[in-house]
């Protein structure tokens, strides 16, 4: 696991964003939507593919509540009722969509494959 782990999470609700402050000071903005199509459960993603799939949800989901997991995760909580997401801080910072850490876009692109661009 990387040494970088989160100082803030800030949720934007507004802006439909949650910005992730990590300890080098980098900021991560995710668009909550992002966040919920790339949910890394079990039920979301299957068991043991190797690969993570893209899921479109309703815009309407909004993001309910944040909680920490140990010293390695953070759990989202969503309108929808869905809560089971462990968000690891190494795969958050992995899929992070700021230019500064991915200036060609291509890890979201990688992600996204062909699905409506999100707008950063």
């Amino acid at each position: 696991m990387s040494d970088v782990f989160p100082v803030e999470v800030k949720l934007l609700e507004s802006q439909g964003r949650l910005d992730v402050t990590w300890s080098d000071d980098h900021v991560s903005p995710f668009p909550l939507r992002y966040l919920r199509a790339w949910c890394p459960c079990a039920v979301c993603q299957g068991h043991f593919t190797g690969e993570y799939k893209y899921i479109d949800h309703d815009s309407n989901i909004r993001l309910l509540d944040v909680q920490p997991v140990g010293n390695y995760a953070m759990k989202l909580v969503w309108s929808d009722g869905h809560d089971t997401g462990i968000y690891q801080f190494d795969y958050l910072r992995r899929m992070c969509p700021s230019p500064k850490l991915d200036p060609n876009g291509e890890r979201l692109k990688e992600r996204v494959r062909n699905r409506r661009e999100w707008g950063f």
